[in-house]
């Protein structure tokens, strides 16, 4: 029996918050909802790859980190691929609050809405990134109550 190719790489994406909601990204061509993040370039670090991830993905550019969330291993299998991916993530904002968005550079793929803490957390697809809104609400909170 042929092993199954062994796919590594890493990826980091934010969860973006204006305080009271989180900006989700509905997937239609897979009926999904998920947090904006994708691969760490050559010669990127995992901020400036979430930064560019989450502005090409929600159409967001004025975007700043205030906390870093951690990272996290995810494997699954696709496509007879077994894949390993680490993931980091930062709790992020929105610089201006009247940032009017320009078209997201991936908006044939994915519609930016944004929800309120709970319910974003409940529309998530994968329970991973469930546990990064569950964190980043709690840096949030930190946030807040250090303020």
């Amino acid at each position: 029996m042929k092993a199954r190719k062994t796919i590594t790489y890493e990826a980091a994406g934010g969860v973006l918050t204006d305080g009271e909601r989180v900006l989700v990204l509905i997937r239609p061509q897979r009926d999904e909802v998920r947090l904006p993040k994708g691969h760490i370039d050559a010669g990127e670090s995992p901020a400036q790859a979430a930064l560019r991830e989450v502005a090409e993905e929600s159409g967001y550019d004025d975007l700043a980190i205030a906390a870093p969330l951690g990272e996290q291993l995810v494997a699954y299998t696709y496509r007879g691929a077994d894949y390993r991916r680490t993931e980091h993530y930062f709790l992020m904002h929105l610089r201006s609050a009247h940032e009017t968005p320009r078209p997201a550079a991936d908006r044939a793929q994915f519609i930016p809405i944004w929800l309120p803490w709970d319910e974003a957390e409940r529309a998530l697809t994968f329970e991973a990134e469930r546990l990064w809104v569950q964190r980043a609400r709690r840096a949030a909170r930190s946030e807040t109550d250090a303020a």
